[in-house]
């Protein structure tokens, strides 16, 4: 499998993630999907071309050695695509010292060590594609005043994956290694409704993970090369930003370079 076009989901077991996991699988220029699950068995797949790599836990710092010990030995990835997350509500009357400790671990602690432990046990190949889904909340300048505060652990850990994904770019550029990150879209999924966004969802333009998932694939392998690495990128474009024409203006085009 040394030359095929292999790819890694992290956070592959609901949502966004098996939704990525499962539409891959369905392409023939792909060899295998492995997707990676924190419990301790492996999820069953309905696809030949997929398996799952049991107790991949963001939250624990042996993360990393624990995705290497359950990846092939003679594998190496054509894209790699990071989208777990944690979304936790938190606000300025009732900061949640703890909820801010998983989502900045999960969402800029983890991806590192990640990619770190994929680069030393020489999973990365020149042309490799390193995806870290990320949020247009992570936009400091889309951020209006209409908006108000709050959800200082969302934004701001959406906000350092921005810096991880830049700084990753620059520390691979070299490797022949691209890297982006995206805002995949606004979601009709079980943490979005978990935390009260359920009732933005029709007026917000909220697609189904599956609609999501393909969008972002199809721009990863249709138009994201080295020539984008170290970028911020809608690739459903500002139709599901509120603040997208109030803060960049009208005509914007699909896809999106967001700023940071």
């Amino acid at each position: 499998m040394a030359n095929a076009e292999n790819v890694l989901v992290i956070g592959a077991t609901r949502g966004l993630g098996a939704e990525i996991l499962k539409y891959y699988s369905t392409l023939t220029t792909t060899a295998h999907v492995f997707g990676t699950a924190r419990s301790t068995e492996a999820p069953s797949t309905d696809s030949k071309n997929a398996s799952y790599i049991p107790e991949v836990d963001l939250l624990s710092s042996d993360c990393g050695k624990k995705l290497v010990s359950g990846l092939p030995k003679d594998t190496t990835l054509h894209t790699i695509i990071i989208t777990a997350s944690i979304f936790i509500k938190d606000d300025f009357d009732a900061p949640d010292w703890d909820a801010e400790v998983k989502m900045y671990t999960t969402s800029c602690v983890a991806p590192v060590t990640i990619v770190s432990a994929l680069d030393k046990a020489g999973y990365l190949t020149r042309n490799t594609k390193l995806i870290l889904v990320g949020s247009e909340s992570g936009s400091v300048t889309l951020r209006h005043p209409k908006e108000g505060g709050g959800a200082y652990g969302h934004h701001g850990s959406k906000a350092a994956t921005n810096m991880v994904a830049k700084l990753l770019s620059l520390d691979l550029k070299d490797k022949g290694v691209a890297v982006a990150v995206v805002h995949p879209g606004f979601m009709r999924t079980e943490m979005t409704k978990g935390v009260g966004f359920d009732k933005f969802w029709d007026d917000g333009g909220a697609v189904t993970p599956d609609v999501a998932a393909k969008s972002l694939v199809k721009w990863v392998r249709d138009e994201f090369d080295i020539s984008k690495t170290g970028q911020y990128w809608a690739p459903r474009g500002p139709r599901d930003i509120g603040t997208a024409e109030p803060v960049l203006g009208q005509g914007l085009p699909t896809p999106l370079q967001l700023p940071w």
